[in-house]
């Protein structure tokens, strides 16, 4: 961390720990590899090489967080931010509290793991959407997402690229709606995509290289620094999202370059993008191909500014700080109240 190719939760991660180090926190980093690039005092590697190409399994987090239970004691750290699938599941054997930071949808066989973790786990959740899907889970506050925008490139004018499309590829992304909307706009689409899980290359071999023709440009895996470059040189970026996306960073980074987005009515969309000024939301894909059009009459400043303001790093920072502060001095309350019912 941060990651030089794909990886949102990554990105959040890394941006957290150096602001929580400004802020006179101290901060140790748990993870894969011999290496990182945050600003933790400490870096408590738990397997030597990096596990991006196990991503899907189930192993490597179950060895990762078995490895961290026994390092964690009460003697060295006040609170755990978990940012794993299973953590909460498995958080109730350390001895100190943790927080867990939600990524993906709290429904269906996730809802039934989080539904089952210990008292003494605080869940956050990334976007106000995200929450309303499962309400009856032990949420300890909402914080959204962040993103440093210190040294991005940006646009100084409206894009006059192709529309961008970048996610991972599979259907909840909507690669196959973007290629329709560009098509019936006459607009080039630039697919950018992340293809390296076995599901990802399916979905790409089957379902999208068909429908790839000569106004459409497929790039895989691109690292950062291509990244970038594509958002800033794009129209707009293209969010046709099939599933309710509990947040999408990928959205920031495009605002915080300047880009506007365009997307379907789902998930956190509405709580990130403002309508008329950063972007357009729709809600269906019937309105997507005017929107596309749309796009270049809005103003690159209003969508970094929106960034700035909104989804600061600085911002995320305090609004953890609060809910580390506030379930540790619960649990103080909970401990002693059974103490004293003890004597």
């Amino acid at each position: 961390m941060p990651p030089p190719g794909y990886g949102g939760l990554e990105q959040v991660v890394a941006a957290l720990v150096d602001a929580l180090t400004r802020h006179g926190h101290v901060v140790t980093l748990f993870g894969a590899g011999n290496h990182h690039g945050t600003d933790a005092e400490g870096f408590v590697s738990t397997v030597p090489e990096v596990q991006y190409e196990r991503l899907g399994e189930s192993l490597p987090e179950l060895a990762h967080l078995a490895r961290v239970n026994r390092l964690i004691t009460a003697a060295e750290f006040d609170v755990i931010h978990d940012h794993t699938t299973i953590g909460p599941l498995l958080a109730g054997r350390r001895a100190v509290p943790t927080v867990a930071t939600v990524h993906g949808n709290p429904v269906g066989e996730y809802g039934d793991v989080l539904s089952e973790i210990d008292s003494d786990v605080a869940l956050v959740a990334i976007s106000h959407a995200q929450r309303l899907l499962n309400p009856s889970l032990p949420w300890a506050g909402t914080v959204h997402n962040a993103l440093d925008i210190r040294g991005l490139p940006r646009k100084t004018e409206p894009g006059r690229g192709p529309v961008l499309w970048l996610a991972r590829f599979s259907p909840d992304k909507g690669p196959d709606v973007a290629i329709q909307a560009c098509r019936e706009a006459g607009l080039p689409l630039l697919l950018a995509g992340k293809c390296n899980e076995p599901a990802e290359r399916r979905y790409y071999e089957q379902v999208v290289v068909p429908l790839v023709d000569e106004n459409v440009t497929v790039v895989l895996n691109a690292d950062r620094a291509e990244t970038l470059r594509m958002l800033v040189d794009a129209r707009c970026l293209i969010m046709p999202i099939q599933w309710d996306e509990p947040f999408g960073m990928v959205m920031l980074e495009a605002m915080a370059t300047g880009t506007p987005v365009v997307a379907l009515n789902r998930g956190a969309v509405p709580e990130l993008v403002r309508p008329g000024m950063t972007g357009l939301v729709c809600a269906g894909p019937e309105e997507l191909p005017a929107a596309l059009l749309a796009a270049e009459r809005l103003d690159p400043d209003d969508c970094v500014a929106h960034v700035a303001e909104n989804f600061s790093v600085e911002r995320m920072a305090y609004g953890y700080a609060e809910v580390y502060r506030r379930f540790a001095a619960n649990r103080r309350d909970l401990l002693e109240s059974a103490r004293v019912s003890a004597r």
